[in-house]
């Protein structure tokens, strides 16, 4: 049974830590030079693919005791807070432009660039933190692959229009600080548990 508690929290979390990330920009930037829907494609199957990797690794943590599992999470997140806090602006890597627009070559493309840009990311390693500290590997799955689509749905269609009207650096602050939230809320459950 899916928790929409779980869900929507993982989902908060998720999509505003990625918001920022450089894999939106990248999506934004294959989004103007080909077919949207073709794009999305290839972006949501590696993202999908990433989510089930962190949430199978989040999953073998719960094996471990609670207060180890509680206090493995707590400094994970506050150490994610701090790499938010400390990220640096960074411009937008060039995306290669494949040679023709078919379905499979420009959805393979975007798979390939979040496949690999992504792997062992910030938001591949909080979904594993959200998936060992809830021990509900479905409803943590689906908010997470629900945010990482949402984020790469508006990066595509509409990232530029987004960031005039909301700073970068706000987003990039809330994640920031809901980590924190949760990374001390987690150690606190670390030394009363």
């Amino acid at each position: 049974m899916i928790s929409l508690t779980v869900t929507a929290l993982v989902f908060g979390v998720v999509f505003l830590a990625e918001l920022p990330d450089k894999t939106a920009l990248a999506g934004l930037v294959l989004g103007t030079r080909y077919r949207a829907s073709y794009v999305f494609a290839g972006v949501a199957a590696a993202f999908a693919l990433h989510v089930a990797l962190a949430v199978a690794a989040g999953s073998v943590l719960t094996l471990l005791p609670q207060q180890i599992v509680h206090a493995l999470t707590g400094v994970l997140f506050l150490g994610g807070a701090a790499m938010l806090l400390m990220k640096k602006d960074e411009d937008e890597d060039e995306v290669r432009k494949p040679e023709n627009q078919s379905f499979w070559k420009v959805a393979g493309s975007g798979f390939m660039l979040i496949l690999v840009a992504e792997f062992g990311d910030l938001t591949q390693i909080m979904t594993a933190n959200l998936a060992a500290r809830y021990d509900d590997p479905l409803s943590v799955g689906l908010g997470a692959v629900l945010a990482l689509w949402a984020v790469a749905g508006l990066g595509i269609v509409g990232g530029k229009a987004l960031m005039k009207r909301v700073p970068l650096k706000l987003i990039t602050k809330v994640a920031a600080m809901l980590m924190l939230a949760l990374g001390v809320w987690s150690l606190w459950e670390a030394v009363t548990g």
